[in-house]
């Protein structure tokens, strides 16, 4: 995206990198829900997510959260 474009949305840049979901579709439901978030994995690029139906616990997508620092392994 330019720097035009970014101007036109009102944002500065990096302003809405890391969302978090409140509903997905859920195919066993058939229709939107609301979703749980539950931490998978803790990799070094990141946390991994999982989001699942509140109501037939079914998976319904992941995410990686890359928020802090990178991790330093101690050797």
């Amino acid at each position: 995206m330019n720097r035009a474009a970014r101007r036109s949305l009102g944002g500065a840049p990096g302003a809405y990198r890391d969302f978090d979901a409140t509903e997905l579709f859920c195919p066993r439901c058939r229709r939107a829900v609301p979703v749980r978030k539950r931490l998978l994995l803790v990799l070094p690029e990141g946390d991994k997510y999982e989001y699942l139906c509140a109501f037939c616990s079914a998976s319904v997508g992941t995410k990686v959260s890359r928020g802090g620092p990178p991790l330093r392994l101690i050797v």
